[in-house]
């Protein structure tokens, strides 16, 4: 075999075919195909004999539609209608670029067709992950209101501490999430829902029911508390005030369980407003004023950075801003 045709068996193996499509660098293509509704025009034109009715069946104005014609025609380098007082008929040139068109255009219906599907099957079902609180006090009215708009889409509901609801983000588990915390978990992008303030509790008969002066926050931190567990927007809000010297009795990991110990005398704690206003009501749980500024936190909606909820979860996030 000689040394030319080594080389060219050595292109042809390397994708070097010496032409054809694969020839065409990147968006060469767009510039010289004319798009689907100058296409469709064409067809229009082909199945009904005349550029008028083809420009009121696609409800633009006759002289757009010959406009975007001899664009075409341009844009090809070919005659495609030859027009006439008695209407608009295709060259042969014409004809056959039209049988190519339609191919085109029923391949972007098929395309079309696929997608919405998919967009179907995703706007069906609706993944949301939240922090213990608001999966408690603050979804279930958000998701009634959503299920009367989106009947037929089905929600799950993973709750846990804000450092699980964005795990469960970052790996797509979850399609939305809400958190709790002091920050934004890192790869989320966020925004605020509500707001929420935290409070010293005790039973009843706790002592600290009983003091007159507010309680102060040096005793609040030396002071063995019932927490929930690290990881938590509520532990993460009562650390970063504390400046980390939070003292945990017992670490819990769910507010339910935080409250039944309170409520059993075992301890106080600081909790969510919108967790404890039942007990606070009935007077199963005291507020104990504090010597310092609200514990106040805000409620976020999350999503992965750069991927802005969409379908059922975006419809969901409307849903938080509403009054």
């Amino acid at each position: 075999m000689s040394t030319e045709r080594q080389g060219q068996g050595q292109g042809r193996r390397d994708g070097d075919t010496g032409g054809g499509p694969r020839d065409t660098p990147p968006g060469v293509l767009a510039h010289r195909v004319p798009d689907l509704g100058a296409l469709e025009l064409l067809l229009a034109v082909a199945r009904l004999g005349s550029l008028g009715a083809a420009a009121r069946e696609l409800g633009i104005t006759q002289p757009a539609a010959s406009s975007r014609i001899r664009s075409m025609e341009r844009q090809l380098g070919l005659a495609l209608v030859d027009r006439s007082p008695r209407g608009s008929r295709l060259t042969d040139t014409g004809a056959l670029v039209t049988d190519w068109a339609r191919r085109i255009v029923e391949a972007a219906e098929e395309f079309d067709a696929g997608a919405q599907a998919l967009r179907d099957r995703r706007d069906s079902r609706l993944t949301v992950a939240a922090s213990m609180t608001i999966a408690e006090y603050l979804l279930p009215r958000w998701l009634l209101t959503l299920r009367a708009a989106r009947p037929d889409t089905a929600v799950s509901l993973l709750a846990g501490n804000s450092a699980v609801v964005a795990e469960r983000l970052l790996s797509g588990e979850a399609d939305l999430g809400f958190v709790e915390g002091v920050s934004v978990p890192k790869g989320l992008d966020a925004t605020v829902v509500a707001h929420d303030r935290l409070i010293v509790v005790t039973a009843p008969t706790h002592p600290w029911s009983r003091r007159r002066k507010p309680l102060a926050t040096d005793e609040l931190a030396t002071t063995p508390l019932i927490l929930r567990e690290e990881g938590s927007g509520t532990r993460q809000v009562l650390d970063a005030a504390l400046g980390g010297l939070a003292r945990p009795l017992i670490e819990l990991s769910s507010t339910t369980a935080v409250k039944a110990a309170v409520v059993s005398g075992a301890g106080p704690s600081v909790l969510s407003e919108l967790a404890v206003r039942e007990e606070l009501t009935a007077r199963r749980l005291v507020e104990i004023p504090l010597d310092a500024p609200p514990l106040t936190r805000s409620l976020k909606a999350v999503w992965p950075t750069g991927h802005r909820p969409t379908g059922p979860a975006r419809d969901l996030l409307g849903l938080t801003r509403s009054p």
